[in-house]
């Protein structure tokens, strides 16, 4: 009876696992990122959501007509540049919100997992206050910056660059908001489990 090679093999399984993780990438991306959020949280986060992609889209665009028109009629909006790179820090605060209400932000759990309950626990609990801390304080020094620079006029547009560096506060103090807004949750989780009577085995 004759037999696959081995190398024919190999290459069938990795074709195989390629599949898989392929289709799972795929599940994962496409499945609602909100499931089993309150109807007022799916509200916040569709609300950020829908204006980081109008900021993409009017990014998109502005790049798109710059580039054609260059290209096409030896015309360039100096000004459409100088608005998509002003514009930047109002979409990059619009994803890091919602990276921080989705828990989408990049975190290792592997040491903390191996711990039992209780140090786990506080641990995860200790690390979003620290977050917390960090960005109240990303926001009150970003206010001296603003403050200082915030009355400084774009070169073209003539527009003040306070109306795109006040991002850098209100970001920060939207993303403390739902690092505070995690912990408390989880910390009522945690208090209402504890007090939970144990069922006898």
């Amino acid at each position: 009876m004759a037999t696959m090679p081995v190398e024919p093999q190999m290459a069938a399984a990795d074709d195989d696992l390629a599949d898989n993780v392929d289709a799972a990438t795929r599940d994962m991306e496409l499945q609602d990122p909100d499931a089993g959020a309150s109807r007022f949280d799916r509200v916040i986060n569709r609300t950020a959501e829908a204006f980081g992609v109008f900021l993409l889209a009017l990014l998109t665009g502005l790049v798109f007509l710059n580039a054609f028109t260059r290209y096409a009629f030896s015309h360039s909006f100096i000004w459409g540049d100088e608005l998509i790179i002003s514009m930047i820090p109002w979409l990059a605060m619009a994803g890091l919100f919602l990276a921080v209400r989705r828990r989408n932000v990049i975190r290792i759990d592997f040491f903390v997992d191996q711990l039992p309950p209780r140090p786990r626990r506080f641990l995860r609990l200790a690390g979003e206050l620290l977050a917390v801390a960090v960005f109240a304080y990303l926001a009150y020094v970003s206010i001296e910056y603003v403050r200082l620079f915030g009355g400084d006029q774009l070169t073209y547009l003539r527009w003040p660059t306070g109306i795109f560096s006040i991002s850098f506060v209100i970001g920060p103090v939207l993303a403390a908001l739902a690092y505070l807004i995690t912990f408390w949750r989880e910390a009522r989780e945690g208090s209402a489990r504890s007090s939970q009577p144990e069922l006898a085995p």
